[in-house]
């Protein structure tokens, strides 16, 4: 897909459009990581965000709780 560089402002960038941010699976207010790579390469990452130490520890509740049984064969 080929893209201009327009002004916006004072300062220059690339519009996305709905298509592109939906392959992407980014929406408006998303961070990403931008990183310049030797020869000017550019590339555009989201950053996804770890979830929260709760709901992690209720995952590994939930899960040790469902397969309890499998847990104590294993050990």
């Amino acid at each position: 897909m080929i893209k201009t560089i327009a002004k916006i402002g004072n300062s220059q960038g690339i519009i996305f459009d709905s298509a592109l941010l939906q392959l992407a699976r980014l929406k408006v207010g998303d961070e990403v990581n931008v990183e310049v790579h030797r020869g000017g390469t550019i590339t555009v990452a989201p950053i996804v965000p770890m979830p929260p130490r709760e709901e992690i520890t209720s995952l590994i509740k939930d899960t040790m709780k469902q397969y309890s049984r499998t847990m104590k064969r294993l050990a």
